[in-house]
């Protein structure tokens, strides 16, 4: 015991004396080698240089690049388009205003834009999740499963129970939860010897210290038989039942049927070759009838996916693009508003256009800190007279984006950086007015049961909570 202690003691001083020269290497690796974005250069440099000992931890942990580019890169770059001239169903009249915006999410994500889909959509956890489990007890040849958290509470142990079920009776059924989380660990042994793939996303064995711990799968998508497929922002777990600390938790998911659907699944094989360190084609073809539409009758929809290997941010460039060709209105719905510079500056130049922005966001906080930061930046849009309401109703979780009753965007990305830069995100682009029209109609009835923000209130905030604002704003960069 003796030895051990005077080990550790002598590592412990070793450390003391010489982090400053670990400090310095990243600091030149941050210069020469991952060149970041100079903003995220000089907060590490900063953190770094005044903070040495708390500054290395948080950059070995959140900071560092280089397993992001061995394990993910070599797949992006198998997966990545080759330069394409054209882009066919940019050309009908409905589309001709977004065909910009179309060709680049087919350039950057090798996504292509399809007509012969529907859609259903769901505004909270008891209506998703029941119609999850129809789906996934209908499911004949395979259930391809990917999501950030899958809990083993009430909700998750069925959902186990019931891939469990349809393993034994002979489909295939693969499952990637993410690797940091440990709500989703119980799952291990749970799934053992039970037919279920199950699949850990850049896995850690001991979760404090895990250079990839920055790099999160945060998508969370169901696919069944290449024919249906569901995404949005709910996890698998009670609280989205409203069985949480916070209360009633209201989110969005879809579901969609027909082409797109196709889209989701080679979206899926990416990340199970990421996963697998080789790279998987998605070669299943689906024994159901697929849907049969007249060119315009259906629903045309693009995924947009990215993650910390991609060559460009292409959810975060979708919701620019959107924003920058808003006529009349842009609606965004989001737990956490940590915009970057350049999304920040967009959404300004709208409102000071006369374009109507309204941003919803929680009343409260799922994680520490995230308060303060929404409370900043929504502070600078409602100075320039952007429409901010703060949801009252429980937790909001929904991260959508609308403009001009045309176009939504709805998905697993939120609006902060760490979406943007450092998770594996999936979007889905629906160009629909009907659509359209109905998130317009959710949107309104969430205002009804949320207090509106103004100006003249923002500014009597305290001293004490400018300062925490101001104090938190720092750690956007790895919030």
């Amino acid at each position: 015991m003796q030895d051990i202690s005077k080990i550790l003691i002598t590592f412990v001083q070793f450390f003391l004396q010489y982090v400053w020269v670990a400090n310095f290497f990243f600091i030149i690796v941050i210069i020469m080698i991952e060149k970041k974005n100079p903003l995220y250069s000089i907060f590490w440099i900063f953190l770094l240089t005044l903070f040495p000992y708390i500054g290395f931890f948080i950059y070995l942990f959140f900071g560092l690049t280089f397993k992001k580019k061995r394990v993910a890169n070599k797949i992006y770059k198998i997966k990545k388009l080759k330069s394409r001239k054209d882009v066919s169903k940019s050309d009908n009249k409905e589309l001709k205003r977004w065909k910009g915006l179309i060709t680049y999410l087919e350039m950057s994500t090798d996504n292509h834009i399809s007509s012969n889909n529907d859609i259903q959509f769901y505004f909270n956890g008891e209506d998703f999740f029941s119609e999850l489990k129809k789906e996934i007890a209908n499911a004949k040849n395979f259930i391809n499963m990917e999501y950030y958290i899958f809990r083993f509470d009430k909700i998750g142990k069925e959902i186990a129970d019931l891939l469990i079920r349809k393993a034994k009776e002979g489909v295939e059924v693969n499952l990637i939860i993410d690797g940091v989380n440990l709500a989703n660990y119980r799952l291990k042994s749970y799934f053992k010897n039970t037919g279920v793939n199950l699949h850990l996303f850049f896995r850690t064995y001991i979760p404090i210290f895990n250079i990839r711990l920055n790099y999160r799968n945060h998508r969370k998508v169901t696919i069944i038989d290449n024919r249906v497929a569901f995404v949005g922002g709910m996890n698998i777990g009670d609280e989205y039942l409203g069985k949480g600390k916070i209360g009633y938790w209201r989110d969005t998911s879809v579901k969609i049927f027909g082409d797109i659907v196709s889209s989701f699944e080679k979206e899926f094989y990416f990340s199970l070759s990421i996963v697998k360190n080789e790279f998987l084609k998605d070669e299943k073809i689906s024994n159901e009838i697929s849907l049969k539409y007249e060119e315009d009758d259906g629903t045309y929809m693009q995924v947009i996916s990215s993650g910390p290997n991609y060559e460009f941010p292409a959810i975060r460039d979708n919701y620019i693009k959107l924003i920058q060709e808003a006529r009349k209105s842009v609606f965004i719905q989001t737990p956490y508003f940590v915009p970057d510079d350049l999304l920040l500056d967009t959404l300004k130049s709208a409102v000071l256009s006369g374009i109507d922005v309204k941003i919803m966001i929680p009343n409260k906080a799922d994680h520490p800190f995230i308060y303060w930061v929404n409370q900043y930046y929504v502070g600078e849009l409602l100075r320039l007279g952007a429409n901010i309401y703060r949801y009252e109703n429980g937790f909001i979780h929904s991260k959508t984006i609308l403009v001009d009753e045309e176009v939504v965007s709805v998905g697993t990305c939120n609006f902060d950086y760490r979406s943007f830069y450092l998770n594996f995100e999936i979007n889905l682009n629906i160009y629909d007015k009907k659509v359209a029209n109905s998130f317009k109609t959710q949107y309104y009835k969430d205002i009804a049961i949320s207090k509106k923000l103004t100006f003249a209130d923002f500014k009597k905030r305290s001293i004490f909570t400018k300062v925490k604002e101001s104090v938190f704003r720092l750690l956007s960069p790895i919030m």
